[in-house]
């Protein structure tokens, strides 16, 4: 069968990749430039974490361990953010996640400069601070700098694809049975893991660990989620990730807990808000990307979606195997 027609890709007439880079260049320029200019005024180590109402001090940092820590987050998060845009599939919400890399750009950028000012001049580094009203003018900055990065990305694309309409049968002789199953996996999902792992190591390897924790954490959170394995038989459909154990699943539904199964293109941000196993209204997903999926009534009166390919072929059979159900029980 075929699949869902795949949306064209609007990078073609505008310079996405280029485009989603640019901040990250831009602030490892600056912060370069900066650096240069007050590096025989700085005190070693650095103040670089500030705590309380005052701003105060309470993390140092060797000046060039600040630097390379981050240079080298501008240059992983610019390289993930500029590979996530060349996607061959790009969703409705790419222009947003090229607002996002604006807004971290500017807020390491900015936060790196105002530390880098602040530490100029200074003979004790424990005396530095870092104003609360700093923060909020970064975050200031940053926002603007997402609303600028939205404007540059320009208008979304369209998913398209097949209409949903009354779930199809696959022809299947009584008596007999069958088995489908696909691997799916998300590009954005695996770098967000990758990222967070990697971040996390370098800021355990150059600071200290309580600061690494939530990274590693979110490292472990996202990652299960990043490719997994659908299947669906004479027991229903079941969702397993591909980076756990066999017996830890991600869904099992059994065919009383269905009504039926349709296929449609799926519009991942504006459905459910983003990339991964969402929880919404109504229902809840597997979503690894915007295109084809199918979409399994349970008898509570929920959804569960799951975006893969060949998903008519999946939707037949789990239908076919309800009809056998329901005429079982019809008969009993």
């Amino acid at each position: 069968m075929k699949s869902a027609p795949r949306p064209s890709s609007p990078s073609k007439a505008r310079p996405w990749a280029l485009i989603t880079v640019l901040p990250f260049v831009a602030a490892a320029v600056v912060i370069a430039v900066v650096h240069f200019s007050v590096c025989a005024r700085l005190p070693e180590p650095l103040a670089t974490h500030f705590g309380g109402v005052d701003g105060q001090a309470d993390g140092f940092t060797s000046a060039r361990g600040f630097l390379t820590l981050t240079l080298t987050l501008l240059l992983v998060f610019g390289t993930v953010f500029g590979l996530l845009v060349r996607l061959p599939e790009p969703s409705e919400g790419t222009p947003w996640l090229i607002a996002g890399g604006y807004s971290l750009a500017a807020a390491i950028g900015l936060f790196t400069c105002g530390t880098l000012f602040a530490n100029a001049g200074a003979t004790d580094a424990s005396a530095v601070r870092l104003p609360l009203w700093e923060l909020a003018v970064t975050l200031a900055v940053a926002l603007l700098a997402g609303a600028l990065g939205r404007l540059l990305a320009g208008p979304a694309p369209r998913p398209s694809g097949r209409a949903a309409g009354e779930g199809p049968r696959l022809d299947l002789p009584a008596g007999t049975s069958a088995g489908w199953s696909r691997a799916i996996s998300s590009p954005p999902i695996v770098a967000l893991g990758i990222l967070l792992l990697g971040a996390g190591l370098l800021v355990l390897a150059l600071a200290d660990w309580p600061a690494s924790i939530g990274l590693l954490i979110g490292a472990l959170a996202v990652l299960p989620f990043a490719a997994a394995r659908v299947t669906v038989d004479r027991r229903g459909l079941t969702v397993t990730s591909t980076l756990l154990p066999p017996p830890l699943r991600i869904r099992h539904l059994p065919l009383d807990r269905i009504t039926e199964a349709t296929s449609r293109p799926i519009a991942v941000f504006r459905e459910f808000g983003g990339w991964g196993y969402r929880i919404r209204a109504g229902g809840s997903g597997l979503v690894l990307r915007s295109g084809e999926g199918m979409v399994v009534r349970l008898t509570n009166g929920k959804e569960f979606v799951v975006t893969v390919d060949d998903a008519v072929t999946a939707v037949a059979l789990l239908n076919t195997y309800l009809d056998r159900a329901r005429s079982r029980k019809e008969g009993a």
